[in-house]
């Protein structure tokens, strides 16, 4: 079995494709054009990008294809803590309120949409996991957000952290992840960026290809 040490950092990473209000997402252009970018680039030693999957911005009725994704990411690694600690599902969404990048700490068992989803679902004060209780209850990321933020805002990123990302389905896909990774052994992390006409799209993805690099850097102090 591989150590810790030895095994690679491997990320899996969505993005979404348009709603109402945004019929061009910028997440579906940094996805979409990640791996290439990072091939060009150079991809940070020891992390490995599985896959980069485009979600469509539904909650419900997409939770399948959702799931479908969260198992690819632990499959053939159930019996390896070592692969399972250094495996990562990274979130990217957009939100035109903001003009910085915003880390996401938390997302909340609520779905309360102003409006409807891709798939025509508008949940109301909901709770996304029942099981997991009412409206209130939180989940957190387990990576070191304030870290992350300080060395990507030394790198000349306008990046903060942010304790809410929403009700809609950004914090429906958040939620549903970090359960997943608290059950599985792995991290997740969700990141809000802007509309390409606040930060365009170059420094978007150089922006992306930094947080793998930090994110790589700064993994050794989880383990």
């Amino acid at each position: 079995m591989e150590s810790a040490e030895e095994a690679p950092l491997s990320v899996f990473i969505t993005g979404f494709g348009k709603f109402i209000g945004v019929p061009y997402n910028p997440t579906e252009s940094i996805v979409n054009n990640l791996k290439w970018f990072m091939k060009v680039k150079g991809m940070p030693k020891g992390v490995v990008i599985e896959k980069c999957q485009i979600l469509v911005a539904a909650g419900k009725d997409a939770l399948s294809p959702l799931c479908d994704f969260f198992k690819s990411a632990v499959e053939g690694k159930e019996d390896d803590p070592s692969k399972l600690s250094r495996t990562i599902l990274i979130h990217f969404g957009v939100s035109s309120a903001i003009t910085k990048f915003a880390i996401e700490s938390q997302a909340i068992n609520e779905a309360d949409f102003l409006w409807e989803d891709q798939l025509g679902w508008v949940p109301s004060n909901e709770s996304i996991i029942k099981e997991d209780g009412g409206i209130e209850q939180i989940r957190k990321t387990s990576l070191p957000i304030n870290k992350i933020v300080t060395e990507l805002v030394k790198m000349g990123f306008p990046v903060v952290v942010s304790n809410d990302a929403g009700r809609f389905v950004c914090n429906y896909v958040y939620y549903n992840s970090l359960r997943f990774a608290d059950g599985n052994g792995i991290k997740s992390l969700f990141v809000h960026v802007p509309l390409f006409n606040q930060i365009d799209e170059a420094i978007q993805m150089l922006f992306v290809s930094s947080l793998l690099e930090v994110i790589a850097s700064t993994y050794a102090c989880l383990e």
